[in-house]
């Protein structure tokens, strides 16, 4: 019986980092993954690429990364940026994320990391250490107006699933498929759960899943 092949969205992922050999590192690295497309360009050339989806960062640029953060959001306001570097520390990532990355993975962490990192940034969440989301969410409570109340509503079994795949990367339409169930259905479900936690998207959702332990933890 032979498997059935989904072809993957090809993700164009565009490195920017002041030592060209990261470029190479980092296509070797990423090398099996089959719809990952790897490109070296400057911050300038980001605009004019629009095929790019994600970009990787490094953190040592000769620039303030916070800065080439502003920038590159101000050229394309829905680009996914992860920040790559050596010996990120929260508060640094903390401020990465405030300033618009979706991601910061240490540059020695292992290659699978990167690829989870990737893909939870492509399907809409955010990568980063626990302790650095529990400060996010904290951050981003405060400046919204909303919270958890202390009477939160149990899960269903169902919402469980939905959320626990959502975190997982999921969009709503590789959550619906194996649970035999509509994208609308699924985009019910989440609309639910953000009700029940009190947050206004998905992003603070899995965000708080992760934070509060409502799904079991991505780290090793």
């Amino acid at each position: 019986m032979e498997k059935s092949q989904v072809k993957k969205t090809k993700v164009c992922i565009a490195v920017i980092d002041s030592d060209p050999l990261r470029f190479l590192g980092f296509r070797a690295l990423l090398s099996s993954e089959s719809d990952f497309d790897l490109q070296s360009l400057s911050l300038a050339e980001i605009g004019t690429h629009q095929e790019i989806n994600v970009v990787l960062l490094g953190s040592d640029l000769g620039r303030n990364v916070l800065d080439v953060l502003t920038t590159m959001k101000a050229l394309r306001p829905g680009l996914d940026v992860i920040v790559t570097g050596c010996g990120l520390d929260n508060d640094a990532i903390l401020k990465a994320i405030a300033a618009g990355a979706k991601g910061c993975v240490d540059e020695a962490a292992p290659v699978g990391e990167l690829v989870r990192a990737i893909r939870i940034v492509r399907a809409g969440s955010i990568w980063a250490p626990r302790q650095v989301l529990s400060m996010f969410v904290e951050q981003a409570y405060r400046s919204s107006g909303h919270g958890v109340s202390a009477g939160q509503r149990p899960f269903t079994g169902r919402e469980k699933e939905v959320l626990g795949m959502l975190v997982a990367g999921c969009s709503n339409k590789e959550i619906a498929a194996p649970l035999g169930i509509e994208q609308r259905t699924v985009k019910a479900h989440i609309a639910k759960l953000m009700r029940k936690v009190g947050v206004p998207n998905r992003v603070l959702l899995s965000v708080h899943a992760i934070t509060h332990s409502l799904v079991p933890s991505r780290e090793s």
